[in-house]
């Protein structure tokens, strides 16, 4: 039956009214159960039972939320309890101690292990502050969440609606990858809860028409550490600058940041520190077993097949430093079939194909080889394996790695690969509460691969080249690296390396010269340019890591201010000081890479920063080292255009070579027509002048091949009766035809 119209209106002023008076009530309930400054309920008793629940002063040595483990506990509306009820009964440590300050609008840095439910723990304030301020669609932006990478960000956009399917905010997804950029452009304004990755938000602020973010109510920081590291500095201060100084700001990690200068990026006004388990007695969780095996570099690709054969009924995640390494292991394992099904993801990859993979690893038992891309937030069921096949840069990331396992209540097992030089990792992990065992690797069992790759590698040329660019790659990772004490280039056996992964021959790369002239290499290290090994050589983009000294450093000799090196645009003459460039012969100039610069920014369809002549790159998006049909089509096309060029060319010549001929022809006819003139004369006066009545002397006429006629002259003449005068100017004449 349908309802009369006055009485929908009715009805809706009535949700109305009950809206104002929850929140009302809901207002009052913060006001006079806020929690102490500084205070973590996890760490305060329990109030009473005959302690009178409402307005407590202050110093009474309890906090009202110190016992709630619920959410019906909390000052949170209906609707929101609504949307946790099917999933979420009761509330994590992390929860129960940062929802009573993040709900009373302070500012919270909340630092919790992997797998704890950091995730509601800024999605419930978030929908709370905007409910309690009765946002609507003609608001605008009230809430950004931002997160490091394009599947957590879409993980905790489906968190959203599914605890906010009661709310009537619009919430949208803003990642980098989708091609739908400029239809998001055109709604991007009506959003009140945007979730999204820095890149994508920065071309929001820069290219959207009208983009407000001016009335943000809270901003939230997922994996705040990686958020706030050097990697997205330059993004994240463009975005900071253009949102309000007067927020609400929440920031969430595995391994928070307590930096100062961070911090004050962030414009924070006395945060809410609370790290539910730095008094634990482990970093990682409970359930998590974690073993390290010093194994030798150039066995590490037979120690993880071995690995994968012994555990074919398992679901695991294999981490590896590069992109070029993560391909080359996936396409090598998988023509070399272990028996398992084998996936791979890194950041290189079309957003489209990442989810998809990403979903496919979460349904079935599989191998999924990674690079930290998938290191971090992301919530993947059933993960019995972590291996860690190159070491970790720091602490942190092995935290995030090894959280991809044993989440919530589920248990786990995680396996990290050392090499012999990098042993000093595990000092560090135990010094930072990580329960890692040190076990000896089963050499009994191992099965090598090294030969199959060398095979492989002669099949399939693309796979060597593959192969080349990791073995590049993985050592320019452990160069780059900032903690020499674990990360040392020069103490790896890079020729043994090389050969564990089926290469012929050791590429060499020039920075490990510029180390042995430096004196820190020893006199055989194994070098050769990177642009040696093949001319259909790519280079890396942006997010992969190119060593400088690679390309543009030159070899001249030259004085530095520091003596080693370090100020390479600036040097100085050590004896005055003054600017010198000290080069020897034949040897070019380095390029200065610090010159200025044009500061305007483009964006891909990605939603990332083009670097220069990024323009003229391919943009096909497709996972190639090299697109061979693409440069076989270019070269085609401008093979038909040089033949096109030349038939042009040759036609042109000949008309200009016709031209020019005729032209000699002209004047040479125009010559010869006067020197039979002159030739008259010439008589005449010698007649007259000699008073003698020589007989006329016949004519010579001087052929010329241009004109087509004879070739030969058949003139002949006789000596004794032609004068001195005649015979020179015959020879004249002979030597002018020649020359024209």
């Amino acid at each position: 039956m349908k309802v009369p119209k006055s009485r929908k209106a009715i009805h809706r002023k009535q949700n109305r009214l009950s809206e104002v008076e929850e929140i009302e009530l809901l207002e009052e309930w913060i006001d006079a159960q806020k929690p102490l400054s500084g205070s973590n309920p996890l760490a305060i008793p329990p109030p009473p039972p005959d302690a009178a629940i409402g307005r407590l002063p202050e110093g009474q040595g309890f906090s009202p939320y110190a016992g709630c483990k619920k959410f019906d506990q909390l000052p949170i509306s209906e609707k929101t309890k609504e949307g946790l009820a099917p999933k979420y009964k009761t509330m994590s440590e992390i929860q129960r101690a940062s929802l009573p300050h993040s709900l009373c609008g302070r500012d919270v840095l909340g630092a919790a292990k992997t797998g704890s439910g950091k995730s509601l723990a800024f999605i419930i304030p978030v929908l709370e502050k905007l409910y309690r301020a009765r946002w609507g669609p003609e608001d605008g932006v009230g809430s950004i969440i931002i997160s490091p990478t394009r599947e957590l960000a879409m993980q905790l956009f489906e968190e959203v609606k599914s605890v906010g399917q009661n709310h009537t905010f619009s919430a949208g997804l803003l990642i980098g990858g989708r091609k739908d950029v400029d239809e998001q452009k055109d709604h991007v304004n009506n959003l009140n809860i945007l979730v999204c990755t820095p890149g994508r938000l920065l071309q929001h602020m820069d290219e959207t028409p009208n983009f407000d973010c001016s009335q943000l109510q809270i901003l939230v920081l997922d994996e705040a550490d990686r958020i706030l590291d050097v990697g997205f500095k330059g993004t994240m201060n463009a975005i900071i600058s253009q949102l309000p100084k007067r927020r609400q700001t929440l920031l969430f990690s595995a391994t928070q940041t307590k930096s100062v200068q961070d911090l004050a990026r962030l414009s924070l006004k006395d945060p809410e520190y609370l790290s539910v388990h730095a008094e634990s007695i482990t970093a990682t969780p409970r359930l998590l077993q974690q073993t390290v095996m010093v194994v030798p570099l150039q066995q590490k690709l037979d120690m993880l097949w071995s690995f994968l054969k012994s555990h074919l009924k398992s679901k695991m995640l294999v981490f590896l430093s590069s992109c070029k390494q993560v391909k080359f292991v996936f396409e090598a394992f998988k023509k070399l079939r272990p028996g398992i099904p084998l996936l791979c993801l890194h950041g290189r990859m079309k957003q489209e194909t990442r989810m998809a993979i990403y979903f496919q690893f979460c349904e079935k038992n599989s191998v999924l080889f990674s690079t930290d891309v998938a290191s971090r937030g992301l919530d993947i069921p059933a993960v019995d394996w972590v291996i860690q096949v190159d070491c970790p840069e720091d602490v942190p990331s092995y935290i995030h790695r090894v959280g991809r396992t044993a989440r919530f209540t589920s248990g786990g097992q995680s396996v990290l690969f050392l090499d012999p030089s990098e042993t000093q990792m595990l000092t560090k992990l135990q010094e930072a509460k990580v329960p890692v065992e040190l076990k000896k690797a089963n050499t009994s069992r191992l099965q090598t691969v090294s030969s199959s790759l060398a095979s492989l590698l002669v099949k399939y040329p693309n796979l060597q080249h593959l192969g080349q660019r990791a073995f590049i790659t993985y050592l320019k990772s452990v160069h780059l690296q900032h903690d020499k004490e674990v990360f040392d280039v020069m103490k790896l056996p890079v020729e043994e390396y090389a050969a564990s992964l089926g290469l012929p021959m050791t590429p060499k790369i020039r920075f490990m010269r510029q180390k042995r002239k430096n004196g820190s290499a020893p006199d055989d290290a194994p070098l050769k340019d990177e642009e040696n090994i093949s001319h259909h050589e790519v280079k890396a983009p942006v997010n992969e890591p190119v060593e400088e000294d690679d390309i543009l450093v030159p070899k001249a000799e030259t004085h530095f201010e520091d003596g080693k090196g370090a100020d390479r645009e600036n040097p100085v003459d050590p004896e005055n000081g003054t600017s010198i460039t000290s080069v020897k012969k034949k040897k070019k100039l380095k390029i200065n890479i610090h010159r200025p610069a044009g500061t305007r920014v483009v964006f891909d369809d990605e939603g990332n920063t083009l670097p220069p002549l990024a323009a003229v790159a391919s943009a096909d998006g497709r996972d190639t080292i090299v697109q061979l049909d693409k440069i076989e089509e270019r070269y085609k096309k401008l093979k038909a255009e040089m033949k096109q060029k030349d038939k042009e060319d040759k036609l042109l010549l000949r008309q200009r070579l016709r031209e020019k001929r005729t032209k000699e022809k002209m004047k040479f006819k125009r010559g010869r027509a006067e020197d039979e003139d002159m030739e008259v004369d010439d008589e005449i006066s010698a007649s007259d002048n000699d008073g003698n009545n020589r007989p006329k002397r016949s004519k010579v006429y001087f052929d010329s091949e241009s004109d087509g006629e004879r070739k030969e002259t058949d003139v002949e003449l006789a000596s004794d009766s032609v004068t001195l005068a005649e015979q020179e100017a015959l020879a004249l004449k002979l030597l002018s035809s020649m020359h024209s």
